[in-house]
């Protein structure tokens, strides 16, 4: 689901990579710049963008344009998330685990950065396989969206709230 607001202007952005490519041509190498930036509310909404440009600033502008683009609502109760996911996206892997308060975000740094602009301040995470920001980051992004409150499992279902929990 992608969702587009009007007030932009509420939005916390963060650059989680700047990286500079080369192509190979008959004269010689040409230069450019890619930017991966992530864009949240901290209530639960966040997106991810990845631009690319012949400049810095025009590559971030666009990662951050693109972000806002691909913004997505994120089920999560206070401060922590409501139960342990894991997300996937090509080889990266990333755990997600509910904490208590007070434990603050453990967590990498693209990992972190996503986190934190959807607005959870408790958790505990682990990514292994690969360890490419772009691929943490949309691994991340993917167990954020399998996330769900037992009143929307429990909707999905077509069940009443104690049926779910087993007390029916």
């Amino acid at each position: 689901m992608a969702y587009q607001d009007e007030e932009s202007k509420e939005y916390s952005e963060k650059v989680v990579k700047i990286d500079r490519v080369a192509k190979v041509v008959k004269g010689g190498r040409r230069f450019s710049f890619n930017a991966l930036s992530v864009v949240g509310d901290q209530k639960g909404k966040v997106g991810i963008g990845f631009g690319k440009a012949n400049e810095v600033p025009d590559a971030i502008r666009k990662s951050i344009e693109a972000a806002k683009k691909h913004l997505v609502k994120i089920n999560f109760k206070g401060h922590t998330i409501p139960h342990e996911v894991v997300g996937k996206f090509k080889s990266a892997r990333v755990l997600l685990k509910p904490s208590t308060a007070g434990t603050g975000i453990i967590a990498g740094a693209s990992v972190r950065s996503i986190v934190e602009k959807a607005g959870i301040q408790d958790i505990l995470t682990k990514s292994w396989g690969s360890s490419n920001p772009v691929n943490i980051v949309k691994a991340t992004l993917d167990a954020l969206e399998q996330l769900e409150t037992p009143i929307l499992a429990a909707k999905k279902r077509g069940i009443s709230l104690n049926r779910l929990f087993g007390k029916d």
